[in-house]
């Protein structure tokens, strides 16, 4: 399947330096290609292209270089500047890029500085709503190689957002379009953001539905094999309408897309920031077509429909390399279907980018660095459980220590760390595996989650035997996590003994910081924002909705986290059978601040809003 995006052409070329800058110069030196200086004289050059000349500033300065330009705006400094010249010796970028990955300039600010330069306006891609129509005009393909995206039609002319203006670019889209091509600049994260979102992978969609019933009508009528199928290519409606659903699942930051088939049509839902979201709705005879394309791609039994079934696959999209995890099950209905989208190529968060308060950071960082014990990550699915292990693990791995992992499936990979999949076909179970792990002397063990009683047993014994263990478990919150571990057999003791902490854990969705305003709560928000202990604060915020938060309000998601520390007072209650509002009461008084409490600030803050919190947390 063809998933790979054309790469973008490199504008930048090695310019030698001169007293007086040439407009080709000064394009060059603001796409921010290399400049060094040389004693030889330059080529005779051939008729250069026309360029677009920078518009005149303050000190008649017409040629100014976009350094000077930044330092005269006091943008930046000239010893930034100075050094991000050096960066861009070595590296190669552009200046922009470089002064922007080093954290100097935001792209925002890069963006009007450019503007400034060349004497354009600024896109406001975030706000202006792009015309379908001038979609048509410019190929996908093209915006993707000249990350350059078509705005609206102003009279004659087609406004067309660049990151990195050029004449040559906008002669090449002006006869591409064969009509007048007016520039503007937007920073590049906003250009790609935009074409992702406006040239959607399932907009001819409904094409390949039209074909597939034409192609279904046409095999009804064949009377001489009418049970025969023929085999299903690349270019086949339903393997195309398959490969767009997770382009674009992919290209709007969903993790799970949901494929539910009703009495007449097939619903996709995509899971973004945690809330599922209708995408498409496709007619009811194609369902069992896509549900048998998945199966296949993730080396599944096609002709079983009844019993559920997990599988894995491993795609390309856009470049990028994803696993998808695959589950089926029978409804009523028909056969439904779960991904799950993992990207390979995320990186691997730390402890402290986990978005831990400062001192429950602290304590969790001190207490995964014990010998021995076992640590406990507790939520829900889809509450960052993985996130927290993998960091924990990153925070703990050392060459002294022998870190093993028994997982399903192995979600990031680790080069110093023996990972193990799980695989029910040739018995390695959680259980197995971890049995296996002890045979080969850990220090650290992770348990990628704990789902049975064999499995907590094992683990258990590993934490008392001289091994620290960390494992996510199902439960609501850290204190519900200890009496899991009850209801499924575990002795008390055990349990007080090997446990050292559980931290429980949700994520909320962030304000968007685009459309954020001023919001005013409801009166039940309001009760719910005090009886939670909030301040006295008058004035809330929330996002309105724009096109970077497809007009939710949020983008993003921050993790809330409750750390449970096992003190002498707490074991005792544990093996005295206390109940789970007697444990919680203890550790609300020996520090222990909940999750619904760690939201509420965050609510203070402005980070996200009272309506998510009750939406995520409200029993708590």
């Amino acid at each position: 399947m063809a998933f790979a995006r054309k790469n973008r052409k490199d504008a930048g070329v090695t310019a030698p330096v001169a007293t007086a800058t040439s407009p080709t110069d000064v394009a060059h030196n603001v796409a921010g290609t290399v400049l060094t200086t040389s004693a030889e004289p330059p080529q005779e050059p051939k008729a250069p292209a026309a360029v677009i000349a920078p518009k005149e500033v303050n000190n008649g300065q017409s040629n100014k270089r976009l350094g000077e330009q930044l330092i005269g705006s006091r943008l930046i400094t000239q010893e930034q500047l100075d050094a991000a010249l050096a960066e861009q010796v070595s590296s190669g970028g552009r200046l922009g890029e470089v002064l922007v990955s080093q954290g100097v300039l935001t792209e925002q600010a890069l963006a009007h500085a450019l503007a400034a330069f060349f004497g354009f306006d600024v896109a406001n891609l975030r706000r202006d709503n792009v015309d379908p129509a001038t979609l048509m005009l410019v190929p996908e393909n093209v915006a993707r190689e000249h990350m350059a995206v078509p705005i609206r039609m102003s009279g004659n002319s087609l406004e067309v957002a660049v990151a990195e203006p050029s004449e040559e670019l906008r002669a090449e889209l002006s006869q591409l379009v064969a009509r007048d091509v007016q520039l503007r600049i937007a920073p590049l994260s906003d250009i790609r953001w935009a074409i992702d979102s406006n040239y959607r992978a399932i907009g001819a969609v409904g094409q390949l539905v039209q074909a597939f019933e034409s192609v279904e009508v046409a095999r009804r009528r064949a009377a001489e094999a009418p049970a025969a199928e023929a085999p299903v290519g690349d270019d086949a409606p339903v393997v195309q309408v398959v490969d767009r659903i997770l382009t674009q699942a992919m290209r709007d930051r969903a993790s799970d897309v949901h494929i539910e088939p009703s009495d007449d049509v097939v619903r996709i839902r995509f899971r973004i920031d945690g809330a599922l979201k209708e995408i498409l709705t496709l007619p009811a005879a194609i369902g069992p077509g896509l549900v048998s394309r998945i199966k296949i791609m993730a080396n599944m039994n096609i002709v079983e429909r009844r019993r559920p079934q997990d599988g894995q696959l491993t795609i390309t999209i856009d470049g990028t390399e994803v696993d998808v995890r695959v589950a089926t099950a029978a409804t009523i209905m028909g056969e439904s279907c779960v991904m799950r989208i993992l990207d390979k190529t995320r990186s691997v968060l730390r402890l402290n980018d986990l978005g831990m308060p400062t001192d429950t950071h602290l304590a969790y960082s001190k207490m995964v660095r014990s010998p021995f014990g076992m640590v406990i990550c507790a939520g829900p699915t889809g509450s960052g459980k993985t996130t927290t292990l993998y960091a924990t693990l990153s925070e703990v791995s050392n060459p002294t220590l022998n870190v093993m992992t028994i997982e399903d499936p192995v979600e990031y990979v680790f080069p110093s760390i023996n990972q193990i999949q799980t695989n029910d076909q040739a018995g390695i179970t959680f259980a197995t595996g971890l049995r296996s792990i002890l045979r080969h002397d850990p220090d650290v063990i992770l348990v990628g989650e704990i789902r049975d009683v064999e499995t907590t047993r094992v683990a258990v014994q590993s934490a008392l035997t001289g091994h620290f263990v960390v494992s996510s478990l199902h439960a609501t919150d850290s204190v519900s996590a200890l009496h899991r571990f009850l209801d499924m057999g575990i002795e008390s003791f055990l349990i007080a003994s090997s446990v050292l902490g559980v931290v429980g854990q949700r994520l909320l969705r962030r304000i968007c910081p685009s459309c954020k305003g001023i919001y005013t709560p409801t009166p039940e928000e309001l009760d719910f924002y005090h009886e939670a202990g909030g301040s006295n604060k008058t004035v809330f915020y929330a996002g309105s909705g724009c096109n970077f938060c497809s007009h939710t309000g949020y983008n993003d998601r921050i993790g809330v986290y409750e750390l449970l520390i096992m003190t002498p007072e707490l074991r005792r209650l544990i093996v005295g059978w206390a109940t789970q509002e007697e444990l919680r009461a203890m550790a609300v008084r020996q520090g222990m601040r909940t999750m619904r409490q760690e939201a509420i600030g965050l609510v203070d803050q402005d980070i996200t809003t009272i309506e998510e919190v009750i939406r995520s947390m409200y029993t708590l």
